[in-house]
């Protein structure tokens, strides 16, 4: 395409669940499936796979998140290593898998906004 895309809109758009053309449709059908094309404008959004990209960033953010979130867990309530273990272990996960999603939908906005395409191998 010859035309300007808007990347900080697009990603918006994506992080909120919304197709980056036309932000009215939904981006991610079920938990991360990525449909061929947008519901309502029919942009083919399917084109631009985010294969292991926000996987990678979700590892990053939340490896970031757990040093200061055990360290203040510690601190703060004092608990023993095993309710530690647990109750750090049940929060990474949580947000673990809603930063996924977040990042895939901001994520494929970048790549549409770029025309970044899976060309095949």
């Amino acid at each position: 395409m010859g035309d300007e895309r808007d990347s900080r809109t697009a990603i918006i758009r994506g992080a909120l669940n919304r197709c980056p053309s036309c932000g009215d449709g939904r981006l991610l059908h079920g938990y991360l499936r990525l449909p061929p094309e947008c519901d309502m404008c029919h942009a083919p959004i399917g084109r631009h796979p985010a294969a292991d990209g926000p996987a990678f960033f979700t590892m990053t953010i939340m490896l970031l998140l757990l040093i200061p979130l055990i360290g203040f867990t510690w601190v703060l309530f004092r608990p023993s290593p095993l309710v530690l273990l647990g109750v750090t272990g049940v929060i990474t996960t949580i947000l673990t898998l809603i930063l996924l999603r977040v990042v895939k939908g901001a994520f494929i906005g970048y790549l549409w906004a770029k025309n970044e395409q899976d060309r095949g191998a």
